[in-house]
């Protein structure tokens, strides 16, 4: 009988993604076969429209599998308030923040809408080639920018969406422009695609205030047609087109804010990944995704959505882009595609990506997290109370995935100017400190046997990371192999200058291999080291302190076996 690649792999992958945690810190479970070195397939001719098809056929690419850091610039009019993530929605649910700030600040909902804000966003001080040039500096090997979001707007010159950045606020090309300066750095290029959740998202914006004195009066989207825009700066623009239409309108009736909530949260929050009746948004989300794939050729697209969108539109693009990505490099299969809650047995097919959280074992399939400084959208209030990640907290992150075979695309919020603030760009400032001397240590790795050691456990799953300060400390170390050396990154700086890794230890049956050698990351002379029975003691040099910590090459026959 022939055996799959789906029968070869499926049930020991299922087993271990679905594995409780260990009771220790770490995994301390041994790497199932083929774990860490994903099964390389021959892409077919051409990809169909199918599961079978995608998980038959893909591989992940060796520059996504090598690259372990990229950073996202997440940016949209929703930065323009500076009050916090998914201000589009939330803006027209009476007793939130957004509410409160957007009549503080713009005018009821009624009267001002979001789609005044699309046109508030100027990008005035938006310098590119000055924060890609801070990213690479700080390590990263790709590069994201947000194409359009949940409120509908795209970000390049959409040829199936009039609601773009080339006719609204900006009046720029921002995909295109990020594109082609990324790579002239030598990154490659990524794009996020969240807009297959505007058809229910942005139906708040059909509401209204269920009581207070403009009790019953509709929002916005409720009232406005094209014609109304002549003469205004959204002259040409329907703005149903922007806000989706009455898919799910808040019925008449509704007489407190907490049964417009409970309505809402029952309804139009769901995150479904269905398709809306009676309309076309599906398929032109289908038209719009194409023109960008085909406008800016992406070497990856990120799709904020549990499994891929919209059902077999989501598969039609997936082989599509899959189909282009072999055209273009020759036979070669370049491309990557994001999604997140992806079932095992579906991640042979495209790479699974877990938002602010991570895996408590080494994933079989390369995988990817990510998560943000601060909030996805600029916030000022989190600026004013220091709540930003530190450096150290993203570093740690950063070891802490990639020992599991994944890894972290790490957003830096943008103001609505397009500037970043001064807080953010001393925390990018100092990961670069940190990856310049270590960082050459991270790329190209594959996982080890174990991925760690320490007392500190890592969360598993979405939305699972802690807060802004690491947890880590000089006895949680992280291991990742390359060329037949062990790598180990210390998630901080030992008080003796001494670092004990008890995987290594001569009584430890984990590491059959010798060690001869152990030099810092960033080169130097050999360091002093003595093999225990409970552990390998490396003495570090007092000179080198980093409170972050710091990564060491452990060279020797079989040491990485």
């Amino acid at each position: 009988m022939k055996t799959t690649r789906r029968e070869m792999i499926g049930g020991g992958l299922a087993a271990t993604a679905l594995a409780p945690a260990a009771v220790s810190a770490v995994t301390t479970v041994p790497t199932p076969v083929g774990a860490g070195r994903a099964l390389k397939v021959a892409p077919p001719v051409r990809f169909t429209p199918d599961w079978a098809s995608l998980t038959a056929g893909y591989s992940v690419p060796d520059w996504f599998r090598d690259a372990k850091f990229g950073i996202w610039a997440h940016w949209t009019a929703q930065c323009v308030p500076e009050a916090g993530d998914w201000y589009a929605r939330d803006m027209y649910l009476p007793g939130s923040r957004a509410y409160a700030h957007h009549v503080k600040h713009y005018g009821h909902p009624a009267d001002v809408g979001f789609m005044e804000i699309q046109n508030k966003w100027k990008a005035e001080r938006w310098d590119p080639a000055r924060q890609l040039d801070l990213y690479k500096r700080a390590g990263a090997k790709y590069f994201m920018a947000l194409a359009n979001h949940h409120d509908n707007l795209d970000m390049y010159a959409s040829a199936h969406h009039p609601w773009n950045s080339t006719r609204v606020g900006p009046r720029k090309d921002i995909v295109g422009t990020w594109a082609k300066l990324a790579r002239e750095r030598g990154m490659r290029f990524a794009v996020s695609n969240h807009s297959a959740h505007a058809w229910h998202w942005n139906q708040p914006a059909y509401g209204y205030d269920p009581e207070g004195p403009r009790a019953g009066q509709r929002y916005d989207a409720w009232k406005l047609t094209a014609a109304q825009g002549r003469g205004k700066w959204w002259q040409g623009l329907d703005p149903q087109a922007l806000y989706c239409g009455r898919h799910m309108p808040m019925p008449d009736g509704i007489r407190t804010v907490d049964a417009a909530n409970a309505w809402h949260e029952a309804t139009d929050r769901l995150w479904t990944e269905g398709v809306p009746a009676g309309t076309d948004f599906a398929r032109n989300w289908l038209l719009r995704c194409q023109d960008l794939v085909q406008q800016h050729r992406p070497d990856m697209i990120y799709f904020d959505n549990f499994d891929l969108p919209l059902e077999q539109y989501g598969l039609e693009f997936a082989a599509w882009y899959y189909n282009q990505s072999m055209k273009w490099n020759d036979g070669r299969l370049e491309a990557v595609v994001t999604a997140k809650m992806t079932p095992p047995q579906r991640r042979m097919g495209i790479v699974d990506d877990v938002e602010r959280g991570g895996k408590n074992y080494i994933e079989r399939f390369p995988w990817q997290t990510d998560t943000c400084i601060g909030n996805w959208h600029y916030d000022a209030d989190l600026y004013a109370r220091d709540g930003y990640k530190s450096a150290a907290t993203v570093i740690h992150t950063l070891c802490d995935v990639v020992s599991k075979n994944g890894n972290l695309m790490l957003s830096v919020p943008m103001r609505g100017d397009g500037t970043i603030d001064e807080k953010e760009e001393r925390i990018v400032e100092e990961i670069a400190a940190w990856m310049g001397r270590f960082g050459g240590a991270i790329y190209g790795t594959r996982p080890w046997t174990i991925n760690g050691e320490g007392p500190t456990k890592a969360n598993a799953g979405l939305f699972s990371e802690g807060g802004p300060k690491s947890p880590y400390t000089a006895r949680d170390i992280r291991y990742a192999t390359r060329d037949g050396n062990l790598h180990a990154f210390l998630l901080g700086w030992p008080e003796d200058n001494v670092a004990r890794l008890t995987l290594l230890g001569g009584n430890n049956p984990t590491m059959q291999g010798q060690v001869s050698r152990v030099t810092m990351a960033d080169g130097g002379p050999p360091l002093a080291f003595r093999r225990t029975a409970d552990a390998l003691e490396v003495t570090l040099p007092a000179t080198a302190r980093r409170p972050i910590g710091c990564g060491l090459i452990i060279s020797g026959p079989n040491v990485a076996a």
